[in-house]
């Protein structure tokens, strides 16, 4: 008898929740308008952390079965019950790099990246014009403004890897840029950048990051990595230890 030997994945701890979630919308314990316990409390009755809970709502966002109200909470759609029958488990694992994943692999590519841009210290008429898009954008945004600026942050940072004329790094880049096209990244990115000034500060910090790379400066990586810890703050995600820390 042949034995699969396909590998084991480890089920994260937000796929966890939203499966916990799911379960609890088809059961009838979660009926459609009801407004779910906040993060806070359902991260203290599950035992996790409020990152964890965070990304598994995003996750619930995605395929329909939550929608978040601003200023006012999460509540289960309409159709949830109806998506909930027809979701399988399986495809609550589907994003196989939560956005803490992502962020922390950001984290450590990144600003090393950044570095090695300035070494070459040239200018990049790419960068220049992404960052003049963002720049005209208001903030608030609306949808689409907030959709165009999220859109123009991930040129920008794939742009970075091309401006250190490495085709190694480029196509890290480029692999760190579709993950980041991934509707779960989205959003909970774009919910992250709805407070006023964000994306103002944010753009502050981009352009800083493209600065110090044309001038040559060091600095370029410690701007790079202090903008991802903003990043990480604004979406008030875990480090890569925490994820299950309450």
């Amino acid at each position: 008898m042949a034995i699969s030997s396909e590998p084991f994945r480890a089920v994260q701890v937000h796929e966890q929740v939203a499966q916990r979630l799911l379960a609890d919308v088809r059961a009838g314990r979660l009926p459609s308008g009801e407004r779910l316990p906040s993060e806070r409390d359902l991260a203290r009755g599950l035992e996790v952390s409020r990152a964890s809970v965070r990304e598994a709502i995003g996750l619930l966002q995605v395929v329909g079965i939550v929608e978040t109200r601003p200023g006012s909470g999460s509540y289960v759609t309409r159709e949830a019950h109806r998506r909930a029958e027809a979701t399988e488990a399986s495809a609550l694992q589907a994003h196989e790099a939560g956005p803490s994943a992502l962020l922390d692999a950001r984290e450590a590519f990144e600003p090393a990246v950044a570095a090695m841009a300035a070494l070459r210290a040239r200018p990049d008429p790419d960068a220049e014009r992404i960052l003049a898009e963002m720049d005209r954008l208001s903030d608030p945004a609306s949808p689409s403004e907030l959709a165009a600026w999220s859109e123009g942050d991930r040129r920008f940072h794939r742009r970075i890897g091309v401006m250190t004329g490495n085709p190694v790094v480029m196509a890290l880049c480029d692999q760190l840029a579709t993950m980041m096209d991934q509707p779960f990244w989205r959003r909970l990115r774009d919910d992250s950048l709805t407070d006023p000034g964000r994306m103002r500060l944010h753009g502050a910090e981009h352009r800083m990051i493209y600065e110090a790379i044309v001038a040559g400066d060091p600095a370029a990586e410690m701007f790079a990595r202090e903008h991802l810890r903003r990043v990480r703050r604004y979406m008030a995600l875990s480090g890569p230890t925490e994820e299950g820390a309450p």
